[in-house]
């Protein structure tokens, strides 16, 4: 099992900055991703940003140039910085964890979640 405690969100102004915080813990293997979903009110949730453990980094176009992701991976955490927000950035941003056992050990993907905190972008 992996464990989520994510920090950050919360309002702000558009063209504004804010920073979101998750933190894994428990039986964690050294090949995995790490990364930011995002739902909408009344829409489907959707990738914001991930980052593996070898540092691959991956964007949703519409957040590309402005949401810059990065990890820690000696403390299993991650941040997403979130410049320039925009109106639309409004969601829930759940941290998610994709825990991929060697093959030594079964090759098994596992996903996890976190519980979501709220961003809101409004004047």
């Amino acid at each position: 099992q992996v464990q989520l405690v994510e920090s950050g969100g919360g309002l702000v102004q558009p063209g504004g900055s804010l920073r979101l915080s998750c933190a894994a813990s428990g039986n964690i293997f050294s090949d995995n991703v790490m990364g930011w979903y995002r739902q909408a009110p009344g829409k489907q949730r959707e990738l914001a940003a991930t980052i593996t453990s070898g540092g691959i980094t991956n964007y949703a176009d519409s957040v590309k140039g402005r949401f810059t992701i990065s990890r820690d991976n000696a403390k299993n955490t991650v941040v997403l910085q979130m410049n320039s927000l925009k109106p639309e950035d409004t969601a829930i941003y759940y941290c998610t964890f994709v825990n991929i056992a060697p093959v030594t050990r079964g090759g098994s993907t596992y996903y996890y979640w976190g519980q979501g905190t709220q961003v809101t972008v409004s004047s």
